[in-house]
């Protein structure tokens, strides 16, 4: 498109330049990676959100749940340097996963919301080539390829389970 600034869509994650900044690319690319992940529960029940399809304790709204963790791990104690219990985190990436009886899609999400508002905040001050000393020395665009790294994998992980469980619905539904 000419003239455009960013050119953003489903399934097509193109950011075109026309003088947009790294940062500003790195920034839309998070927020899209977080809506998509987000948006993975849209129309499910809160048994399917929790629904183990495979052997580990990987569910939709585990991974969501996960995903905050990792904002948390990354844009919050890399440059804050506060403790995993002081911002209120799982002690290890497997605990990240595990889903409490009051954990629901709407909890979830907001919890993942409010991280991410956390995560834009405290990154907000900082250039990519600053170096933050909370995970033994990182610069930030290392913690944005970090995030980035997981935000992709998860979105993997989200569509086939989405896709299982959509699949399983329609199964029932011509069954009946």
């Amino acid at each position: 498109m000419a003239g455009s600034v960013c050119v953003r869509a489903w399934g097509d994650s193109v950011i075109e330049g026309d003088g947009m900044k790294l940062r500003t690319q790195l920034d839309a690319l998070l927020d899209e990676y977080r809506q998509r992940l987000h948006d993975s529960l849209d129309g499910l029940t809160e048994e399917e959100a929790r629904a183990r399809l495979v052997p580990s304790k990987t569910t939709l709204l585990g991974l969501l749940k996960h995903v905050t963790y990792v904002e948390g791990v990354w844009f919050d104690e890399a440059v804050t340097g506060r403790s995993y219990k002081e911002i209120g985190i799982a002690s290890t990436p497997t605990r990240s996963f595990t889903l409490t009886r009051t954990d629901t899609i709407a909890s979830v999400r907001a919890d993942h919301r409010a991280r991410c508002e956390v995560s834009r905040a405290n990154t907000a001050g900082l250039d990519l080539d600053d170096v933050v000393r909370g995970r033994g020395g990182r610069y930030v665009w290392q913690l944005y390829l970090q995030m980035l790294r997981e935000l992709a994998h998860h979105m993997g992980h989200a569509d086939i389970l989405r896709e299982q469980l959509l699949a399983a619905r329609k199964g029932k539904s011509q069954s009946v």
